[in-house]
């Protein structure tokens, strides 16, 4: 669970340092393009050649950090902090070659302090502003002096330049301020998202956790009691004529025993990481037969489809869960047609009755636990088929078919030993 919050913070830092190099690439676009203005069109007395080596090193840094966020690389709060650090510097450096605190475009050293607000702890965010006042404090009394845009200029001839600019550095400030936060909030809607899909698994771990637990404690309670009326049903069968009914009660006594071991047999198998791998068809074949031994006055049409033969792992679990899925659909009526098919990824297993179907308010809450459209079910099986199944990627849906009855299909993929342990 830690793991995956790591690198669920991991995914959010390489996004965030990914938003940043973009917003370092407007910036650097804005740059230049002023750069080539007040060179070219309306020249102001700018150092050419310092500001174009500071902008060439930034760019480079820009276009490297580009390529490592996009790198599937461990990228911490702590190295994003530095990225911050190294905007403030380059743009102090730009800011002393033009102005210094004189030059409109001085207040985007409050983007950094926003953008580490955003994404960073208390503690990174209060550093950034520090660094970010610090630095605004030296380009006050530190700077190369450029009179078209000095502080006093309003008195100047030309007082439009200084306007113009404060106007852009606020619309480009805005822009990139609001790129970053809504691109924030996406990742944090995000992170939220997959939060809330890893506390629901976690719940039906847990509720599977108990299920099982209460299972395990049943069937051995059971067994103690079994054994005793078989022994009885033994003696009985030795000293009455009545015969016909004690054999049948004697055969449902075994055939609660072997569900007793079956269910015994199934927990040492989930326990067991030795799982080998099987043809998909002959495990599917199995299954069914098994399930016909255990409805044999069922009417049941079973298709299936043109088919790779491939084979995969099948985690116990998974065959007790379409065990349960047929036998709903057995109660439900006296036939049962069923449609099997699978390419190298995933089967899939339509199951269709002929029952009186679903009533439609049921359909939305059918899955939860205790939840069951049968007089006498417990509303676990199905319950615990859609958890199971779930849990090693498949998933189960009920839908009422057009004709009448109801309409499940399985979805289930096929793994390997590891995936499946």
């Amino acid at each position: 669970m830690q793991k995956s919050q790591a690198n669920n913070n991991n995914a959010a830092v390489r996004e965030n340092l990914y938003a940043l190099s973009l917003i370092r690439g407007v910036t650097l676009l804005g740059q230049v393009m002023a750069l080539l203005y007040f060179t070219w069109v309306q020249p102001i007395g700018l150092p050419v050649a310092e500001i174009s080596f500071v902008l060439s090193v930034y760019a480079s840094l820009t276009a490297a950090i580009w390529l490592r966020s996009r790198r599937a690389v461990p990228i911490g709060d702590s190295e994003f902090f530095i990225h911050l650090l190294a905007d403030i510097a380059f743009f102090s450096i730009l800011l002393f070659f033009s102005g210094g605190a004189g030059n409109p475009f001085v207040s985007y050293l409050l983007i950094p302090i926003s953008i580490a607000t955003i994404t960073l702890s208390r503690g990174y965010s209060i550093a950034v502003a520090v660094v970010a006042l610090l630095s605004y404090s030296l380009l006050l009394k530190y700077y190369v002096a450029i009179v078209a845009i000095a502080p006093g200029h309003h008195k100047a001839v030309d007082n439009s330049l200084h306007i113009l600019g404060m106007w852009v550095n606020f619309a480009i400030s805005a822009a990139i301020i609001i790129y970053f936060i809504s691109r924030m909030a996406a990742t944090l809607k995000q992170q939220e998202h997959e939060i809330a899909i890893r506390r629901d698994a976690q719940l039906r771990d847990e509720q599977l956790l108990a299920v099982g637990t209460l299972a395990a404690g049943t069937a051995h309670e059971l067994g103690t009691p079994l054994n005793t009326m078989k022994l009885v049903v033994d003696e009985m069968l030795l000293d009455t004529d009545n015969q016909v009914d004690l054999l049948l009660l004697n055969q449902q006594i075994e055939q609660c025993k072997t569900t007793l071991k079956q269910l015994h047999t199934t927990a040492e198998e989930s326990q067991s990481n030795q799982l080998e791998a099987q043809p998909v068809k002959r495990y599917l074949e199995k299954v069914l037969a098994r399930w016909q031994l255990m409805r044999p006055l069922l009417k049941t049409r079973i298709q299936f489809n043109d088919t790779p033969t491939i084979s995969a792992v099948f985690h116990p679990t998974i065959t007790q869960s379409i065990l349960n899925l047929l036998n709903n659909a057995a109660d439900a009526s006296e036939k049962v047609d069923i449609a099997i098919s699978w390419n190298t990824e995933m089967a899939t297993i339509c199951i269709r009755d002929f029952g009186a179907g679903l009533n439609a308010d049921l359909l939305e809450t059918l899955g939860q636990p205790f939840v069951t459209d049968k007089a006498d079910g417990l509303g676990l099986g199905l319950f615990l088929s859609q958890a199971t199944l779930t849990r090693f990627g498949g998933s189960v849906s009920l839908q009422n078919a057009p004709e009448g009855g109801t309409l499940t299909q399985i979805t289930l993929p096929l793994l390997t030993a590891a995936a499946a342990s």
